[in-house]
């Protein structure tokens, strides 16, 4: 299918997920994606989503990787398979509830600001540890791991060390004893102009519309 086609091998790394055409709307482009072979669509917004999900008959797997507040959890639980934006107890608390009601186990990850960016979602990382022990309360939410936004820069050595606090940040936390609803084994990172940075410092999911399908615009 051309680009998506080349690209998608051109970057592919053995036991890394890719998530194509994030927020895009042009359900034919995600058509053509994974008729060449991407097992992952990501969305951003949840309105767009709704109608190309509920069309798309190609097995694939979705991630919500946008901002999401706890009145849209119900939609969310739903439609996806993986939520990369979890960031309060609360948010979780209600995905746990909405996933009981259709008696499925909602997958999520944790969205870490390493940062410190006051623009950016997500907890710091002195909160993991309590935000888990919250969530391991739960019976119906399973978090696979962590993810985080960092800085934008030109030069993706200088995004290393943000990707590099993350995946210290897990590894300090994930041979607690926790309930088998913690499952610390995802780290969310890397975009189109660094996902090579970010697989160099243990990215396991990258997000790489651009790469792909070009800009939004």
């Amino acid at each position: 299918m051309g680009r998506a086609d080349g690209q998608s091998r051109r970057i592919c790394r053995p036991g890394t997920g890719f998530i194509h055409g994030a927020g895009r709307p042009r359900f034919l482009h995600a058509t053509e994606a994974v008729q060449a072979g991407v097992s992952i669509l990501g969305e951003n917004y949840l309105q767009e989503a709704q109608g190309k999900i509920d069309q798309f008959e190609l097995p694939v797997s979705w991630h919500f990787i946008g901002h999401l507040q706890s009145k849209k959890a119900k939609p969310v639980v739903r439609l996806f398979d993986l939520v990369h934006s979890v960031d309060s107890f609360n948010l979780a608390h209600e995905i746990s509830k909405r996933a009981a009601i259709l008696d499925k186990t909602a997958d999520v990850l944790i969205q870490v600001n390493v940062s410190g960016e006051a623009s950016k979602f997500g907890i710091v990382p002195e909160q993991l540890e309590p935000l888990l022990d919250r969530i391991q309360t739960l019976e119906n939410v399973r978090v696979r791991g962590l993810m985080t936004m960092p800085p934008y820069f030109d030069q993706p050595e200088r995004v290393r060390p943000f990707f590099a606090r993350l995946r210290e940040r897990m590894a300090r936390v994930k041979n607690r004893r926790w309930s088998p609803n913690i499952r610390l084994e995802e780290l969310s990172m890397g975009m189109s102009g660094d996902f090579e940075t970010a697989i160099e410092e243990g990215a396991t999911l990258v997000r790489v519309g651009t790469a792909i399908f070009g800009s939004r615009q």
